[in-house]
């Protein structure tokens, strides 16, 4: 018998596994779709924290103006209770396991937003908003645990293929800088409780 793995939290994946050994679970669905159901406008984005362009006294460079419209893993930040809800519906729904609303947080992607220096907090409080809300129907229903799936989207760039068809050979990202914005962005979903870490393309 292998030794077992270093699991943060091995309760929860001790209740994982023998979940899965009794019945098929439930994942949720898309979380965009319903994001956009709310039929919000660049306020929500920005919220009180992002209203005039910065950030706890960084400041997000040469055209700060840009919009956060769209960039719906800010809205962990700014309008938590939008994506609480999310999860709360696809688990009233049945679901038994979440996806973290972090498709798009990596520092490639965010940089887009100049929000890169955010990335970490993006991911933790969207596996601690998931995190809540299963923890809430888990309490209501202890014999049906809920569990969270940390997501990591891909990114804004790719290393494989060149960006410039003139230049077959130039890359837009390296390894190395792939490496590190995933790393960092997986610490936050640890951090925040996410159970399992699903790639997502």
């Amino acid at each position: 018998m292998s030794a077992p793995l270093p699991w943060l939290h091995p309760q929860r994946v001790e209740m994982l596994e023998r979940a899965l050994d009794q019945r098929i679970l439930v994942i949720d669905g898309a979380m965009g779709t319903m994001i956009q159901s709310h039929r919000l406008d660049e306020t929500d984005y920005r919220g009180e924290r992002f209203v005039d362009g910065h950030d706890s006294g960084h400041a997000h460079g040469e055209g700060c103006s840009h919009d956060l419209k769209g960039n719906n893993d800010l809205l962990s930040l700014t309008r938590p209770d939008i994506i609480r809800g999310v999860h709360e519906a696809y688990l009233e729904a049945g679901a038994d396991l979440v996806e973290t609303n972090t498709f798009n947080a990596t520092a490639i992607s965010q940089s887009d937003y100049h929000l890169e220096h955010i990335v970490y907090e993006l991911n933790r409080e969207g596996a601690r908003l998931a995190r809540a809300a299963c923890d809430a129907f888990s309490a209501k229903t202890p014999q049906q645990p809920r569990f969270v799936i940390g997501v990591l989207g891909p990114t804004s760039r790719t290393a494989s293929i060149s960006p410039d068809v003139n230049d077959p050979g130039f890359r837009n990202t390296s390894f190395d800088e792939l490496r590190a914005t995933y790393r960092e962005a997986t610490a936050g979903l640890i951090d925040g409780g996410a159970d399992v870490i699903m790639v997502e393309t």
